[in-house]
């Protein structure tokens, strides 16, 4: 595989360039203690301008689970991409593999690039755990968030009594993380509304080589740590403005996760369902997810003075990291 070409290296390698024009740079934060977390951030930080910090999924890194947003995006707004711990250039030595952690790590980093408040945070999927996670344990950094098919929400028994189409933790690992064709077209029929049919054995292991099998313990540890005796009692309620955004026909994390987060929220939020959509939005409805992204976190933003320098700290938890 290695000496042959990689459709999947080719297209990372247009990502890496469509970020660049983007305006985009790519940088790499010690954390200290054997954490590194790789961020896409502005060449140049516009202070006039909201900030927005999209948070990736399981299925890829930053890149590509964001490349369509990026140029219109940064164009309005300071737009960071991080890759979390075990996906792009991120990774720890650290042993905590909670969504808590991850969400710490990722203040840490852009304190350190000089982003301490005002941040809107948009999360996909896994990455909309670490987003409410950000919320929830810095509220003087986020100023509002958004949840895309991220089932945080989720009970430990849910698995047992029925809610998602897999049986147990390790069926859905083995499919979140397909070490096969197989797997992998599983993963794709449970992912999209529509899925795309007659993909070729070559471009799906093409795809689970430079993919899947990197970090595949860690992530398989990731995804553990998600489930692991989570009640939705013990889930606090955050107090941002938040955007909950869902596919109609979601597989992975049900519609009624969504709804039950907007009651957990208890009229914090509003919930917006994408018809004809699974789980993938940012793929299958991009237009209109882009559509509900700039309304809610660039354009109520222009009213609002919105201050990331470093100097202004005086917000509670802006960017105290334990």
């Amino acid at each position: 595989m290695a000496n042959c070409f990689s459709l999947t290296q080719s297209r990372e390698r247009c990502y890496r360039y469509s970020f660049s024009t983007a305006g985009l740079k790519s940088t790499t934060t010690d954390l200290g203690g054997g954490t590194v977390i790789h961020c896409w951030r502005p060449k140049t930080h516009n202070p006039k301008k909201p900030t927005v910090v999209l948070i990736h999924g399981i299925g890829a890194n930053a890149k590509w689970q964001w490349a369509d947003f990026v140029s219109p995006l940064s164009s309005k707004s300071n737009v960071y991409v991080p890759d979390l711990l075990f996906f792009g250039d991120s990774y720890t030595a650290a042993p905590d593999r909670t969504e808590s952690f991850q969400a710490r790590c990722l203040v840490r980093a852009l304190a350190a690039m000089g982003v301490c408040g005002g941040m809107r945070v948009v999360g996909l999927s896994y990455g909309g755990f670490v987003a409410y996670s950000m919320a929830a344990q810095f509220p003087g950094a986020v100023e509002r968030v958004v949840i895309g098919c991220a089932g945080v929400c989720l009970e430990e028994k849910d698995v047992g009594e029925g809610l998602f189409t897999v049986n147990s933790v390790d069926e859905a690992v083995g499919i979140l993380l397909a070490q096969t064709p197989e797997k992998l077209r599983e993963l794709m029929k449970l992912s999209f509304y529509k899925p795309v049919r007659n993909v070729p054995s070559c471009f799906l292991s093409d795809f689970i080589h430079v993919m899947n099998t990197e970090n595949f313990q860690e992530r398989k540890e990731l995804i553990y740590a998600l489930q692991k005796d989570r009640k939705l009692s013990d889930l606090p309620k955050i107090t941002q403005s938040t955007l909950i955004i869902w596919g109609e026909h979601d597989k992975i994390f049900p519609l009624e996760l969504g709804q039950r987060l907007l009651r957990h929220l208890e009229g914090n939020a509003e919930l917006v369902v994408l018809k004809n959509a699974g789980h993938a939005i940012n793929m299958e409805k991009t237009k209109e997810l882009y559509n509900h992204l700039k309304s809610f976190v660039i354009v109520s933003a222009t009213n609002t003075n919105v201050n990331t320098d470093t100097d202004n700290l005086s917000n509670k938890n802006a960017c105290k990291v334990d």
